[in-house]
């Protein structure tokens, strides 16, 4: 007799309503839990409410645009066509309209990440005016725990599942009944890969929150989302060897699509964590969060 889970929550609060549901809920529980994380950093360093709240601004529309349309460029389909399933799928590019329907699924953290990184580039130069690692370095454990809640929320929906295991804490995702799902027409156990995921955001978030609190890695610039950047994308490298692929074409040269974008995120944060960092850049960093931010 297999051991398994069987996974069978919903994540319609009301039913027959798409809407509200508790993806959404995980989603904006986790955004305001890393709100009130770095509302705490800033106090701490006397910055006033009025950057976090443009932040937010920049930050918020940047994760979900970011993510649809990394969703469409990295694993599309572009085009009108059958999947290796049999399946007929709508092309992003012949029906672009379909880009927009972000509520129908279909979001990718590495389209989130770049331009996150786009918009706090431009956060940093036109509104604090402080290096973009000082602000690089305290947004990473907020987005680390709102990975964590966003993550559960992909686990109640019955999506990102992993492949088929035999390993006693397999999940039977008993919602997720799409033929590329089943086995002989049967749910089957599965790796809970969603789970596997939440669980290194929210060891990624005590690993950074304590850097920040306990340690001077937050004046030596780069360390924190160096740290960040090895621990979520190694993990996201090696757990997509046992997720199932986003589409047909998710694998090239032995490797999935989400592995290929995850190596220069490592490569990034080794470099960042280890580097020495030179004496004119730590003096030009040190002088730019000793100077107060204007009030108004």
């Amino acid at each position: 007799m297999e051991l398994a889970i069987d996974w069978n929550v919903d994540s319609q609060l009301i039913k027959g309503w798409s809407t509200p549901n508790l993806y959404g809920l995980l989603f904006v529980g986790g955004m305001i839990f890393g709100y009130y994380i770095i509302r705490k950093m800033f106090k701490s360093e006397d910055i006033s409410e009025k950057y976090l709240d443009k932040l937010l601004l920049y930050v918020v529309p940047a994760t979900i645009i970011g993510a649809r349309l990394g969703h469409v460029f990295f694993y599309g389909p572009w085009h009108d066509g059958y999947n290796a399933q049999g399946y007929f799928e709508k092309g992003y590019l012949d029906h672009p309209l379909e880009i927009l329907k972000v509520w129908e699924g279909g979001l990718a953290s590495h389209g989130a990440a770049i331009m996150i990184l786009i918009m706090l580039y431009i956060y940093s130069r036109q509104v604090v005016k402080r290096p973009m690692l000082w602000i690089l370095d305290r947004i990473v454990a907020p987005i680390a725990i709102a990975g964590c809640f966003i993550r559960l929320g992909n686990l109640v929906n019955h999506e990102i599942i992993g492949t088929p295991t035999d390993l006693p804490w397999g999940f039977n995702f008993n919602h997720a009944l799409e033929e590329e799902y089943l086995v002989n027409g049967k749910v089957v156990p599965r790796h809970p890969s969603q789970l596997y995921e939440s669980i290194c955001y929210l060891i990624s978030f005590i690993v950074l929150y304590r850097m920040y609190w306990k340690t001077k890695a937050k004046f030596s610039p780069g360390k924190i989302f160096g740290v960040f950047m090895v621990i979520i994308w190694t993990a996201r490298f090696f757990i997509e060897f046992i997720k199932v692929g986003q589409n047909a074409n998710d694998e090239v040269w032995m490797l999935k699509t989400g592995q290929w974008l995850s190596i220069p995120f490592v490569l990034i944060g080794l470099y960042l964590t280890f580097r020495k960092v030179p004496p004119k850049e730590q003096a030009k960093f040190d002088e730019a969060v000793a100077t107060p931010l204007p009030l108004k």
